[in-house]
């Protein structure tokens, strides 16, 4: 049987505080683990995870330890307008600013300190295709 048991996303950062900093500040995670290495990000419920790992640790193989590139990250809010007036006022890196997409989403993206593409999007109530 291939049963997952658990799956969780790993950022490489050169500042491990400002990343998580970045992520606490937009989403409801806690540090659950903070050290100069790793900071594992754990959501109120429980239920999300989220690592940050210094780039250049052990664990990273050098290969990988560069600026991200071909993927990104999804968050789904309630209402990701709320999260856009936030980053705004912490002055994070808006990539595109709010906006309807053709599929039913609220959507905007931005740059998380280490250069990660973050998408946040809320469904539009009452959307039909």
């Amino acid at each position: 049987m291939k049963t997952i048991n658990r799956m969780m996303s790993n950022i490489c950062s050169d500042n491990l505080a400002a990343s998580r900093d970045f992520y606490t500040k937009l989403f409801d995670f806690k540090a659950d683990y903070d050290s100069d290495w790793f900071v594992h990000l754990i959501s109120e419920d429980k239920k999300l995870e989220l690592g940050i790992i210094d780039r250049t640790n052990d664990l990273v193989p050098e290969r990988f330890q560069h600026q991200p590139q071909g993927f990104y990250i999804t968050f789904v809010v309630t209402n990701a307008d709320e999260i856009f007036q936030i980053a705004t006022l912490e002055n994070f890196e808006i990539v595109a600013d709010p906006e309807d997409t053709f599929y039913g989403q609220r959507r905007f993206l931005l740059k998380d300190p280490d250069g990660t593409l973050v998408d946040v999007s809320s469904p539009i109530p009452d959307f039909e295709f």
